[in-house]
């Protein structure tokens, strides 16, 4: 999965954002600290996470890759 860098030229951070990933952005002080960063941000958001449901609720799963 791609994703974009910059840096900040008045506080020289560096921005990562994942254009795929609505909202699922990182910034640092170096650029590898914020693509390190960015890289546990999409695994984090990739994460399944868990919800409950009513009973009787028809339910399925779907694995991509």
């Amino acid at each position: 999965m791609a994703s974009n860098s910059r840096t900040d030229q008045e506080t020289g951070e560096w921005a990562v954002w994942c254009p795929e990933l609505a909202g699922c952005t990182s910034a640092n002080d170096t650029e590898a600290e914020a693509l390190e960063n960015i890289r546990e941000a999409i695994q984090l958001y990739l994460e399944a996470k868990p919800i409950q449901v009513t009973p009787g609720a028809i339910s399925g799963e779907v694995t991509v890759g």
